[in-house]
């Protein structure tokens, strides 16, 4: 499923069943979208996505689910409004908090995963 609204690529569907290989380097050099969001798989109620990321995404929050970002590669800006802004280098991850008004921006190609609730919307809440 993509979201047609939004200029980014947002797959939902479950990519690898329990029991499955999961191969993010893979993946990643497969990919050619500027920004490309994939659920991998579901742990219990919650999804692990693979982000592939370049540019800015848009202000949203998500009301009843908090989020996770853990770079990979590259650098991720994750901006919270009347926050501040937050830089995650590889190796590094950041946990938004549900209801908080946030966007991400990676200046560089950027890959990293995320943890969510099965039910988000990656777009946000309306």
């Amino acid at each position: 499923m993509s979201e047609n609204k939004f200029p980014y690529v947002t797959r939902l569907d479950v990519l690898h069943r329990h029991l499955e290989r999961v191969d993010v380097p893979a993946l990643a050099k497969a990919c050619k979208d500027k920004w490309y969001n994939q659920t991998l798989c579901r742990v219990n109620d919650s999804v692990l996505r693979l982000g592939i990321v370049r540019g800015q995404y848009h202000w949203h929050k998500h009301d009843d689910d908090d989020e996770l970002f853990f770079v990979l590669s590259g650098k991720l800006l994750v901006d919270i409004e009347g926050g501040g802004s937050f830089e995650l280098q590889r190796q590094q991850g950041f946990v938004v908090p549900r209801g908080v008004v946030h966007r991400t921006r990676a200046p560089r190609r950027t890959v990293m995963l995320m943890v969510e609730n099965a039910g988000i919307v990656p777009t946000g809440d309306a």
